[in-house]
């Protein structure tokens, strides 16, 4: 069956690069970043270096510099995992300075962001989990450990690092009934899973799956990307122009908006009183989306052209990496992709107390789900109900607070994970 599943990755992998050819522009960045990278020549020569080594020392007992050196490997798929992974990482380089890590992607979308992260020794793309490359990753350093973040569950990699005896630990997984582990012919998956040494999950519906399939070794932990948030808040500086902009005004910002969400802002902008402003944070910043908002909502300006001297009640945010600290600016919120695949991430908002508006793509998110329930988070269908639920988020301030403060409380009874993990990495690697 490996055999078949490593025949599988290597037409995925033929796959993409005929879609490159094609001129499809994310399969395009995905071969082309691994052409240039080279990661397996890099793997090839460490491990020549790591063999020279091994013979110096045997000869006269002298160590080359850094040969003797701890690696800890993350690998995460792209940039959402990343934020997953990336409070375990910082606690880990805090409390064990010594260990070199090892940062890797799957996807393009990680791996051009994040190339350059300071608390990474080396960022690479992962090779194509074949069992070569697998023995001659895993065999490339001494690693004395392995994190796989949330659903990367390439075969290979983790039977290669079980026959090394290095520890894998999955952090924030999260896993269903339906998932293929689970199904009739799942049985060959779940066999897989035994290479683990410890999951890290977010709910108990996991834990319980993996226990029923005799898999003991779980800890229900939650998701770390809280206690990234959460630090994000913390951290959270000032933007002078943002609040001469807001004038004393109360703000609802929609946030990572795709088209079919600004149209439904449009929509609203007729019951937009003046003592309200909006800022939209487009998920595409390309010129010819933000001339296209510009022409739906006429009297908006962009963040980079902002002209204080202008009245305006309407700003788009036309520039990156500054929507996670501006929403502690909004009274409430509403995110954007509920109507396409899924919704973008609520835990931003909410780790600033700001109740959440979206489309009804979002039962993938088990954060979405739970401040549905909990009335912290509103789901809407249609403009008529996101006229409802912003009215009463603007006009009702009974409402409001208590949506308000269960967002805090959520976020508040969800943030630790980071701690448990590290915990738990501990007591397994040194007991």
């Amino acid at each position: 069956m490996l055999i078949l599943f490593t025949i599988g990755v290597i037409l995925y992998s033929l796959g993409v690069r005929v879609a490159a050819l094609l001129g499809n522009a994310k399969a395009k960045q995905w071969v082309e970043g691994r052409r240039k990278q080279k990661p397996m020549d890099r793997i090839k020569g460490l491990l020549h270096r790591k063999k020279v080594t091994e013979l110096s020392v045997a000869e006269d007992g002298r160590n080359a510099e850094g040969s003797n050196s701890d690696w800890v490997w993350f690998h995460a798929a792209s940039l959402g995992e990343f934020e997953q992974g990336r409070p375990v990482i910082e606690a880990l380089k805090k409390d064990f300075p010594q260990y070199k890590i090892l940062l890797s992607f799957f996807s393009p979308s990680g791996y051009e962001i994040r190339k350059d992260y300071a608390l990474a020794d080396e960022v690479l793309y992962l090779p194509t989990d074949t069992p070569r490359h697998a023995a001659q990753w895993v065999n490339s350093r001494h690693f004395v450990a392995a994190f796989f973040i949330k659903y990367e569950f390439w075969f290979n990699y983790m039977k290669a690092l079980k026959k090394a005896g290095i520890p894998l630990f999955y952090i924030s997984l999260i896993l269903k009934p339906d998932s293929f582990f689970f199904r009739s012919y799942g049985g060959w998956f779940r066999k897989q899973l035994h290479n683990v040494t410890h999951f890290f999950v977010q709910d108990e519906t996991t834990a319980e799956l993996l226990k029923a399939y005799g898999m003991d070794n779980v800890t229900v932990c939650g998701d770390t990307r809280f206690d990234r948030v959460a630090a994000i808040a913390r951290q959270a500086k000032p933007f002078p122009d943002i609040e001469r902009f807001i004038k004393g005004r109360q703000c609802i910002i929609a946030g990572s908006t795709w088209p079919p969400d600004e149209k439904l802002l449009v929509h609203f902008l007729p019951q937009l009183t003046d003592d309200f402003c909006l800022i939209i944070a487009p998920h595409d910043i390309s010129e010819s989306h933000v001339a296209q908002i510009k022409a739906m909502f006429p009297e908006s300006q962009c963040y980079t052209e902002l002209d204080l001297e202008k009245p305006s009640r309407i700003l788009i945010v036309n520039t990156i990496g500054i929507l996670s600290q501006l929403y502690q600016y909004a009274r409430f919120v509403y995110i954007g992709g509920g109507f396409g695949v899924n919704i973008h991430n609520i835990q931003e908002p909410v780790t600033f107390g700001c109740p959440v508006v979206f489309g009804p793509k979002y039962e993938s998110f088990k954060e979405a789900v739970d401040l549905v329930a909990l009335q912290g988070a509103f789901p809407v269908k249609d403009a008529e109900e996101l006229e409802a639920v912003f009215k009463r988020l603007m006009t009702d301030d009974e409402f409001y607070k208590k949506a308000s403060e269960t967002c805090r409380d959520y976020l508040n009874s969800q943030v630790g994970a980071t701690e448990i993990i590290l915990k738990g990495f501990k007591n397994i690697l040194f007991l």
